[in-house]
C-alpha cells in the first residue's frame, strides 16, 4: 500500500499518578531523521524508543515528543537551604567589599537562579510503567502509520490522474504531425531548389545532411519512450510497497522525453501540449517527494 510521509498520531496513557502524552509528527525527508524529546526518566530507554519509530515509520522527518500532561505528575521539588544560605552570605561579603548596596529580596531572587538551589529526589523507571509507555508509543506510531496510509491513497490517486493527463496530451500529438510534416517538406523543397543552383555541390553530403535533419525532427522514439515510462510509473505504483524514490527517478525520465519532444517539435500546437505535460509533471515530482 502506498503511504505518504506526512502523518500524525497522539496517545495519552495513565500510570500511577502520571498522565503521559505521546505525540508523533511526520514529514517528508530523503532519510530517516528522528527528533526525540523525552523526560530524563525515560532516557535509558531512548534507543528502544528509536527502534520502535524506525520499525513503524521507516523514512521521513519524525518528531516524537513524550511529556507529562499535568503538574501533579512532576517530581517534588525542595529548596536546598544550605546552598542558598552559602550563596547569600558570599554575595553579601562581595557587596560589602565593593561597597555596593543591594536589596536582599532582589538578591534572593537572583540566587534562586543559581545552580543546585533546588533539589529533586531521584526517580527510577518502573518496569510496569515502561511497558505501558512502550505500548502507548506503539499505538501512537500505529495511528501515524494509518494516517500515512490514508494520505497516501489520496496522494497517489492525484498523481496517477496527472499521469493519465500526460498520456492524454501525448495522444493528441499525432493529429498535428501531418501539418508539421508538410511544413518540413515544404521547407526542404525550397532548400533543395536553392542547393540545385549551387555549382559543384556534393550530392552525398547533401543527402547525409537531409537525413540528419529529418532524424533530428523525428519524435517517434520520444513518444514511444514516454508511453513506456508512464506505464512503468503505473506498474511501480501497483507492485511496490515504498516506491517513492523510484517514482522520482521515473518522473525524471518522463521529463527528459517531454523536453526532447518539445525541442524537436518545431510546431506551435505540439509545443502547447508539451507545456501542459510539463506542468502536470512538475506537480507529480512535487507530490512524489512525499511518498514513502
Amino acid at each position: 500500500m502506498i503511504k505518504s510521509m506526512t502523518g500524525f498520531g497522539k496517545m495519552t496513557i495513565e500510570t500511577g499518578n502520571k498522565k503521559i502524552v505521546i505525540e508523533v509528527k511526520s514529514l517528508n525527508s530523503k532519510q530517516l531523521d528522528i527528533n526525540l524529546r523525552i523526560p530524563n526518566l525515560y532516557k535509558e530507554k531512548e534507543m528502544e524508543i528509536r527502534n520502535l519509530i524506525k520499525n513503524w515509520l521507516e523514512r521521513g522527518k519524525i518528531d516524537v515528543c513524550i511529556y507529562f500532561d499535568n503538574s501533579e505528575t512532576e517530581k517534588a521539588v525542595s529548596i536546598n537551604s544550605l546552598v542558598v544560605e552559602q550563596y547569600f552570605k558570599q554575595m553579601l561579603e562581595v557587596a560589602n567589599t565593593l561597597g555596593v548596596q543591594i536589596n536582599n529580596n532582589e538578591l534572593l531572587q537572583t540566587i534562586m537562579r543559581f545552580p543546585d538551589t533546588l533539589k529533586q529526589p531521584s526517580e527510577e523507571l518502573d518496569e510496569a510503567e515502561w511497558l505501558q509507555l512502550k505500548a502507548g508509543t506503539e499505538k501512537a506510531l500505529e495511528m501515524t502509520d494509518l494516517f500515512r496510509k490514508r494520505e497516501g491513497e489520496v496522494l497517489i490517486k492525484d498523481i496517477l490522474h496527472r499521469i493519465d493527463l500526460i498520456k492524454a496530451y501525448a495522444a493528441e500529438v499525432p493529429q498535428y504531425e501531418g501539418k508539421r510534416i508538410e511544413g518540413v517538406r515544404q521547407r526542404l523543397q525550397e532548400k533543395m531548389k536553392e542547393w540545385q543552383e549551387i555549382q559543384n555541390i556534393d550530392q552525398n553530403r547533401m543527402e547525409q545532411e537531409i537525413i540528419y535533419y529529418l532524424e533530428k525532427l523525428d519524435i517517434t522514439e520520444e513518444k514511444v519512450r514516454l508511453a513506456n515510462h508512464c506505464q512503468y510509473f503505473i506498474e511501480t505504483v501497483e507492485k511496490e510497497e515504498a516506491p517513492g524514490r523510484k517514482l522520482g527517478f521515473i518522473a525524471q525520465e518522463i521529463g527528459r522525453e517531454i523536453n526532447t519532444m518539445g525541442s524537436k517539435a518545431n510546431d506551435h500546437d505540439i509545443q502547447k501540449l508539451v507545456v501542459h505535460m510539463k506542468d502536470e509533471l512538475e506537480k507529480i515530482k512535487e507530490q512524489s517527494l512525499n511518498i514513502l
